[in-house]
């Protein structure tokens, strides 16, 4: 007797969210993603269909295999996957589940998705990214892309968010989120002005810091000039 799965049959697709890699093709003319878990050796593009990680021949997502896409309901519990050190410059993706689909409970496995937007973190340095740079590493064919702002980014192979979404194409959306934007970055505030004793008091402490210097120097000369006169 085979235990069969309770069939849904939504009159939308369902929609979830997951993290993944940015990635630019070596001749960067192609732009897709790499997942963080098992089909990560294995690039997509905006709308993708998966398959068996395995090499099996049934289809994804096999009910007695892991394979297919996966996603979780909840934004927050995506966005909680990149607090780990590995996932950092890891995007998140708001997508379209479609086609067959096993439902769990924090999300489900699939068989075909599209990406609707891709949301990037903040550059390491603190600011908002700007720019998808490469991270250092990748997949054959394939380089990985990590968020930066337009200073660090600064000699690396590059693509604008805006580059990056017209070279995945299917309509895909990138933004930045979360990070200090550079015009809300000031220097740092004036010093107040002084009154005239405030003033007075200063200039006295100069002097007497410069006189101190002065002695030192004078000392220095003296040891000096014994130095030679003993020798």
């Amino acid at each position: 007797m085979r235990l069969r799965l309770p069939a849904e049959r939504p009159t939308e697709p369902p929609t979830g969210y997951k993290i993944a890699h940015p990635v630019l093709s070596q001749d960067g003319t192609r732009a897709g993603f790499t997942g963080v878990s098992l089909g990560g050796a294995l690039p997509y593009g905006v709308l993708a269909e998966a398959s068996c990680v395995y090499g099996r021949r049934h289809r994804a997502p096999a009910r007695l295999c892991d394979c297919g896409f996966h996603c979780v309901h909840d934004r927050a519990a995506a966005e909680a996957l990149r607090c780990t050190a590995e996932h950092r410059t890891a995007l998140l993706l708001d997508v379209t589940v479609l086609g067959a689909y096993i439902r769990f409970e924090r999300g489900f496995r699939y068989a075909r998705q599209r990406v609707r937007t891709a949301t990037a973190g903040p550059c390491a340095c603190g600011a908002t990214a700007a720019l998808l740079a490469d991270a250092g590493w990748g997949r054959p064919g394939w380089r990985a892309l990590a968020p930066h702002c337009a200073g660090c980014a600064r000699g690396r192979t590059s693509v604008t968010l805006a580059q990056f979404a017209r070279l995945a194409g299917e309509g895909l959306r990138v933004r930045a989120d979360g990070g200090v934007r550079a015009e809300a970055v000031t220097g740092p505030e004036p010093a107040a002005e002084l009154s005239v004793p405030e003033l007075v008091a200063e200039a006295a402490l100069l002097q007497a810091r410069l006189d101190w210097f002065q002695c030192q120097l004078a000392r220095l000369g003296d040891r000096g000039n014994g130095g030679e006169g003993e020798g």
